[in-house]
């Protein structure tokens, strides 16, 4: 698995075609990552499908390897084994491209008994600090020093109450951290997200022992050391309502594959009160022409099952083409609005109100313009205003796409999308 995607590359976009027939949803980027850094809890084989071909599988795979773990890629199926490992420092370089690899902290402390992990990169949208992972760490019993690094030691943690605070990297440190622990640990204010379910029972899977999955509260009881298993990702919901998104904006009739429903309750909901037609079937979603014109709606994003706060950006393009004033809160991350002011350069009409609320009011004809992608969320959102405004857009930055959407030009093709990189 190995991915070109040059920091200056961009996508050049002929906008204002409807799209058509059919796309596959691929597998979750936040689901295989943490799937990924479990595979360091046992000396065993592990084989993961449906795995996405994106940067940071890649990162993730790099990083493994580095450690001294066997990778094998066949066929969208990533086979580890972690019999040997020779260090107990990831790559900083690779660790500090990547918000998740903060959950190797828990993985590696568990293992190895120790770790030094530099603070995680990613998407620059505001604040992410890890203060609930290290007081979950020293509450486990673990020595924590705090500099440039995060160092962490502790030969016998002890299980204990720990508060996640919904989280997700934040329960997915802690439950790798005490599957080993002496005891009980009880995780409350556990996240629900589908992918922190699935690490759950995937370490269930490898013989751990963990009780309330997909409840607020986790327990877990050590246990003495876990065994090889075989895991099949879930679906990526945000790709999948990303997809559903550009139809429903573009006024597109598109069918969505391979989609969990169970997981995008929320988005229907907002769809239905835009006026959004679609229809389900057992595993697709079919986004329709629409007979009327879509309506602003409030847009508040909040912990799992409401809206993610990663979908915020896709809807915040969609309100271009609603009718009226929708009002945008994601308090869950400040500064993620860094993609409004690129859609104000395409004529959006938006009005930032602070780090946390903004306003955008429709209906608006967009036109192309350059832009940038400043996040994976952000790029795809401003592939799918370039998508639906006329003429020739082009997309710098678009190495953050790489990171959460596989081949995104190629499937785009696929649909009727004129769309091309160039390096």
């Amino acid at each position: 698995m190995e991915i070109n995607q040059k920091i200056m590359s961009k996508f050049v976009i002929n906008g204002g075609r409807r799209l058509s027939g059919s796309i596959d949803v691929a597998g979750a980027k936040n689901a295989i990552l943490p799937l990924l850094a479990a595979t360091l809890l046992t000396e065993e084989e592990c084989a993961i499908s449906n795995v996405p071909e994106i940067l940071d599988v890649q990162s993730f795979i790099k990083i493994l390897k580095d450690l001294g773990c066997e990778v094998t890629t066949e066929a969208r199926t990533v086979t580890v084994r972690c019999g040997n490992i020779k260090k107990y420092i990831p790559d900083k370089k690779l660790c500090s491209s990547t918000r998740a690899s903060v959950i190797f902290m828990g993985a590696l402390l568990s293992r190895l008994k120790k770790t030094e992990v530099v603070y995680p990169g990613g998407d620059k949208i505001g604040k992410r600090p890890i203060n609930i992972h290290i007081q979950a760490f020293k509450s486990l019993g673990a020595k924590v020093v705090e500099g440039e690094t995060v160092k962490l030691s502790g030969d016998k943690l002890v299980g204990t109450e720990l508060f996640a605070e919904s989280s997700v990297t934040g329960t997915e440190n802690m439950v790798m951290a005490s599957v080993f622990a002496k005891g009980k640990t009880i995780i409350k204010l556990a996240a629900l997200e589908p992918h922190v379910q699935q690490l759950c029972r995937f370490l269930k899977k490898m013989g751990a022992r963990i009780n309330g999955i997909g409840t607020h509260t986790l327990v877990v009881e050590g246990v003495k050391k876990l065994h090889g298993a075989k895991v099949k990702v879930i679906p990526d919901m945000l790709e999948a309502g990303s997809f559903a998104v550009l139809a429903a904006a573009s006024k597109s009739e598109l069918t969505i594959n391979n989609v969990d429903h169970s997981h995008l309750d929320t988005v229907y909901e907002k769809f239905r009160e835009i006026g959004i037609n679609f229809d389900k079937s057992a595993n697709s979603l079919i986004i329709l022409r629409p007979q009327k014109g879509y309506k602003a709606v409030s847009i508040r994003t909040g912990v799992y099952p409401s809206l993610a706060t990663d979908l915020q950006p896709p809807f915040g393009v969609l309100a271009t083409q609603c009718k009226g004033t929708t009002k945008i809160h994601d308090w869950i991350y400040e500064g993620r609005q860094g993609y409004l002011k690129e859609l104000s350069k395409m004529g959006a009409n938006v009005k930032i109100i602070d780090t946390h609320q903004a306003e955008v009011t429709g209906l608006t004809k967009l036109h192309p313009a350059k832009i940038e992608s400043l996040d994976v969320r952000s790029g795809m959102t401003l592939v799918i205003a370039s998508l639906i405004a006329e003429g020739k857009s082009v997309i710098s930055g678009i190495h953050h796409i790489g990171r959460g959407y596989e081949r995104l030009d190629e499937r785009l093709r696929n649909i009727g999308a004129d769309i091309q990189k160039i390096d």
